[in-house]
């Protein structure tokens, strides 16, 4: 792995300027948003108002934690063109969430916010190592997901040659990758597992493959996660962050020469930390739920749009941006087995640091009368399965399962299986939790 350090001409002047810069950048931006939307949104009209504060109010950065917070339930009250803040002949495209669990979410764009929308995606794959005339293979899905066109055309815009390859079809993956040798994958880090274990497969070595860069999102992954991949494929692994209601992928990007937590590019996106419980903002630096303000965004503004994720907020190190730590959850996502919490990337850690289970993994969650049982079912990798013994395997399971009570305090039972056990998901994010409790499993 060769990490590409920016040289002098590649950075835009805002990624090196001083933080009084930013914040003024900043106040300016976000004083026109915080307008924009309260003039053209009915519902901002609405929920300012009842908070008592208009946009008149902000004076300063500290001003935004007067207004209140949108979430993804306002969303879809609003479904589907209820929070377009331009006439609707104005937005030139619209993409929307999966809906799983509910009505879409439905994101506008107009011509300005496409074009916004590729810089920052262009400006997160050269802060990866991507360079112009590099071959981006986009393994993202497209259509209305974010992900694959978002990737796309932030890859054109950087001057790369671009494979909308899109999800499944792991054979054609390899083919592909073998045949046109890219330079750089855009996919999620599940899918990239499952791209490795296809070259293995059919007999090939993932890391004598042309791929340098791997640029990794739409999902939660650890550090063990990116170890397990890096060994796998001989690439650099780069988180991604970003998400459908805020603009799509490109929201934060790390930066390849660090690897230190994806950089919020703050001229942009405005980030706050909030208590989850209180609405409280928090200190840089504490944990809690990410919350995000649109800068510049026409159709769609967002304020102080509540993720869910949880993560802190972190100073620079590679660019002027402060950064985001790994997203260790999502409130959303947390469950609670006996009334501890339990989040799915947790679990993810401890199996990784074994090195004879891969990063396949589901967590089942049940109920036997009044009493939650959990189950995690795990995966051998395909080299080491052959050489062990049933005793060798069951002592896997329960080296994990004690990790798991000593570290997270719950009781689990823990299934060892032999490689490609678990169902893969071809297309967007692994399913990673099972909860029979809800009737959905």
């Amino acid at each position: 792995m060769t990490s590409k350090t920016p040289q002098p001409g590649d950075l835009e002047p805002i990624e090196t300027a001083s933080r009084d810069e930013i914040s003024a950048l900043q106040l300016q931006r976000l004083k026109w948003s915080l307008k924009h939307a309260y003039d053209n949104v009915p519902h901002y009209q609405r929920t300012f108002s009842a908070a008592g504060v208009h946009p008149d109010d902000l004076r300063s950065l500290e001003d935004l934690a007067k207004f209140p917070f949108t979430t993804k339930v306002d969303l879809r009250d609003n479904y589907p063109f209820g929070l377009f803040a331009v006439p609707r002949e104005k937005v030139v495209r619209v993409h929307a969430s999966s809906g799983t669990t509910g009505k879409p979410v439905v994101v506008g764009y107009t011509r300005n916010d496409i074009d916004m929308w590729a810089n920052v995606v262009a400006r997160s794959i050269r802060a990866a190592g991507g360079r112009p005339g590099d071959i981006v293979h986009v393994t993202y899905g497209y259509g209305l997901f974010t992900g694959g066109l978002g990737a796309h055309y932030g890859a054109e815009r950087l001057g790369c040659t671009v494979i909308p390859m899109s999800g499944g079809n792991t054979e054609k993956q390899v083919q592909i990758i073998q045949d046109f040798k890219p330079d750089i994958i855009m996919v999620t880090p599940s899918y990239m597992l499952v791209i490795a274990e296809e070259f293995a497969n059919q007999g090939l070595d993932g890391r004598d493959c042309s791929l340098k860069l791997g640029i990794f999102g739409a999902e939660p992954w650890t550090n063990e996660m990116r170890r397990e991949i890096e060994s796998k494929m001989g690439l650099d692994a780069v988180d991604i962050y970003g998400l459908s209601e805020v603009i799509g992928p490109g929201v934060a990007s790390e930066c390849v020469e660090t690897k230190d937590g994806p950089v919020i590019w703050e001229d942009h996106f405005y980030p706050e930390v909030i208590n989850p419980e209180t609405g409280e903002v928090c200190a840089d630096g504490e944990e809690g739920e990410l919350v995000f303000t649109s800068l510049t965004k026409e159709a769609f503004p967002v304020i102080r749009y509540r993720t869910r994720d949880l993560t802190r907020l972190l100073p620079p190190t590679a660019r002027s941006f402060r950064r985001l730590a790994k997203i260790v959850g999502r409130s959303d996502d947390m469950l609670i087995i006996r009334g501890v919490n339990v989040f799915p990337t947790q679990i993810e850690e401890m199996i990784l640091r074994d090195d004879k289970l891969s990063g396949q993994y589901q967590i089942v969650v049940s109920r036997d009368g009044l009493m939650d049982q959990m189950e995690v079912l795990c995966e051998l990798q395909p080299g080491v399965a052959k050489q062990m013994s049933p005793a060798d395997v069951a002592s896997v399971g329960r080296r994990l399962q004690q990790t798991i009570k000593s570290l997270i305090g719950v009781s689990t039972q823990v299934q060892v299986l032999p490689p490609n056990s678990i169902t893969r998901t071809l297309v967007g994010k692994a399913k990673r939790v099972i909860d029979k409790r809800l009737g959905n499993g």
